[in-house]
């Protein structure tokens, strides 16, 4: 069910509010383009800055957008985990196929804590629970030995987004946890080695701009066509890291707001518009893709 390529879906803002009507035809959008699968109210979508009406509004548009045409995996993490329950539950309540959960950031818990936090969350919902494992942003590392013992205690624990950028720490996984244990590369750069040692796909920024070449890799690398994944991602890979140039989504929306995808290039404070030389370079990458830039834009 959780295979491919799942969007982190940006949250698009109109005079500063959710533009509602833009999100329903992004999502109608990548349907039509092959996107695999959703994943709002993430980090793509600036979950930390939105409100708790505005979180769940945002799933609850994509939900209902979606029409179960393909898997909504709801963003619903917090470093406090009576606030990720609660986000967890309204997920489970408006239709979401399962909830991404974030290991808690800036409070750094132990092993022990990250243990009670995500099983304390997962027996709180009956849908699936996907760890989000990103030490860079939340300064800790969910090991794999931690998830054994997680998913030991919560059966739907089914899966990670991994984004630790590690190659070795995905194949430890897999080799404790088996195949049925879902994994999703977190980093666009990395969905091949990743799937190349057990994982099934892509939670991908990217993909809010290519997404039927993210779709095409994954499906490359699930048929074994490592031959055309490779060139595939040799492709990409440029136009990854300028998606990756400053903060995340502030480059993606500048080149969603270059391809006329997105009405406005908001972004929720204290997150700001990429800088001029980071733009020229966007549009560089997007230009040397291939991806078509609309006529007024050239």
């Amino acid at each position: 069910m959780f295979k491919g390529s799942f969007v982190a879906i940006v949250t698009p803002f109109k005079d500063g509010k959710i533009d509602e009507k833009k999100l329903k035809e992004l999502v109608e959008w990548h349907i039509a383009e092959g996107t695999n699968g959703f994943v709002p109210s993430g980090t793509t979508g600036e979950s930390a800055t939105l409100s708790h009406l505005e979180h769940e509004k945002v799933v609850e548009i994509v939900v209902k957008a979606v029409r179960k045409r393909v898997p909504v995996i709801a963003g619903a993490g917090s470093n406090s985990t009576a606030e990720a329950i609660s986000l967890s539950r309204r997920a489970e309540e408006l239709g979401a196929d399962a909830v991404l959960s974030v290991s808690p950031y800036y409070n750094r818990p132990t092993p022990e804590g990250l243990i009670a936090h995500f099983t304390t969350i997962a027996k709180s919902v009956r849908i699936p629970m996907v760890l989000y494992n990103i030490p860079s942003r939340t300064g800790v590392n969910i090991a794999p030995d931690t998830m054994v013992l997680m998913v030991e205690k919560a059966k739907n624990i089914i899966g990670v987004k991994e984004s630790a950028g590690s190659v070795d720490q995905a194949t430890e996984i897999r080799c404790k946890l088996g195949d049925k244990f879902l994994i999703l590369s977190g980093d666009d750069s990395l969905t091949l080695p990743l799937m190349s040692v057990g994982a099934s796909g892509v939670i991908s920024v990217a993909a809010n701009i290519v997404p039927q070449d993210v779709s095409r890799l994954c499906s490359l690398i699930s048929e074994g066509k490592f031959g055309e994944a490779r060139e595939l991602h040799l492709k990409l890979f440029p136009l990854v890291k300028a998606l990756f140039l400053e903060t995340n989504p502030a480059p993606v929306k500048a080149a969603m707001k270059e391809l006329g995808l997105i009405d406005e290039e908001y972004l929720r404070l204290p997150l700001v518009q990429v800088k001029d030389d980071t733009r020229a370079k966007i549009k560089a990458a997007i230009r040397n893709f291939g991806v078509q830039v609309p006529a007024e834009k050239a």
